[in-house]
C-alpha cells in the first residue's frame, strides 16, 4: 500500500464537529431527496462540464466516483466520454441514491458497478485500481479529517499520474455570490440538515504536495452559487 506522510496547511478556520452532518443523518437526507438531486444541475452542470473538459475522461480506464447519487454524472460520462472498454465503479451512502443509479446505468451494466458504503472514508478497492477517482458535490458535506482520510484512500486507489477529479461548492468571487454564500453558511451554522449538509470549502487547501500535483483549479459561478473545480494528478 502507497503511504505518504505530511502536514496539511489549512487557511479556513475548522468548524465545530457539531456542524457536520453525520453518515446516519446524510443517509436518511439523500434517501428522502431522491431523484430531487437531480434539479441542482441548472447551478452544478457548468462546473461539471468544466471538470469533464480538464479531466481526460477520453483516455481513462478505470473511474471510481465517491457520492455517485443518482448516476446521472457517470451515465454521461459512459455515454458520452469514456472509452468503450472503460470500467465505472459508484459508492453511495444512500440506499435511494444507489437503486437510481442501478436503474440508469443498466445499458452498461457489463462495465458499471454501483455499491453501497458504510458511511467511512474507506475505500474497499484495490491499490492501484483506478486512474480516475471522481466526487462531485460531496467533499462540501464533509468534516475535514473526513477528507483528509478520503483523500488518503483516494492517492492509494490511483495509478500513479491518475487524476484526482474534484467539483465542491465554494465560497464566492462576486458581490451577489458572496451574498448567497453568506446567506447559505448562516443556515448551515444554524441547521446543517437544511441544506443537506452541504458548506463551500477550498478544496485546494486539503491537498498534500507530496501526493498531488495540481493539474487544473477554477471557480465557475452560475445562479449566484461558486463551485470551485480541481485536477490533480497522483504523485
Amino acid at each position: 500500500m502507497k503511504s505518504v506522510a505530511g502536514k496539511i496547511s489549512r487557511v479556513s478556520v475548522r468548524e465545530p464537529s457539531s456542524r457536520y452532518l453525520r453518515p446516519e443523518k446524510a443517509k436518511r437526507f439523500y434517501d428522502r431527496l431522491g431523484s430531487g438531486q437531480d434539479w441542482q444541475r441548472f447551478y452544478e452542470n457548468p462546473a461539471t462540464s468544466q471538470l469533464i473538459a480538464h479531466a481526460g475522461f477520453d483516455s481513462a480506464h478505470s473511474v471510481f466516483e465517491f457520492g455517485c447519487g443518482t448516476g446521472a454524472f457517470a451515465a454521461g460520462l459512459l455515454q458520452h466520454r469514456l472509452p468503450a472498454d472503460a470500467r465505472y465503479v459508484g459508492f453511495d451512502i444512500s440506499t435511494t441514491m444507489v437503486s437510481l443509479a442501478l436503474e440508469r446505468l443498466k445499458p452498461w451494466s457489463g462495465r458499471a458497478r454501483v455499491y453501497q458504503t458504510d458511511g467511512s472514508p474507506r475505500i474497499p478497492e484495490p491499490d492501484g485500481s483506478a486512474d480516475r477517482f471522481v466526487s462531485t458535490y460531496v467533499f462540501d458535506l464533509l468534516a475535514p479529517d473526513f477528507i483528509d482520510q478520503l483523500l488518503s484512500e483516494a492517492h492509494r486507489v490511483l495509478v500513479p499520474g491518475g487524476k484526482l477529479c474534484l467539483v465542491s461548492m465554494a465560497f464566492g468571487t462576486s458581490p451577489l455570490s458572496r451574498a448567497v454564500c453568506g446567506c447559505w453558511q448562516r443556515l448551515w451554522r444554524l441547521r446543517p440538515g437544511i441544506v443537506g449538509g452541504c458548506h463551500p470549502i477550498e478544496l485546494s487547501e486539503y491537498l498534500r504536495s507530496e501526493w498531488w500535483k495540481l493539474d487544473h483549479t477554477t471557480k465557475v459561478t452560475s445562479w449566484g452559487v461558486t463551485s470551485e473545480v480541481l485536477v490533480a494528478s497522483a504523485r
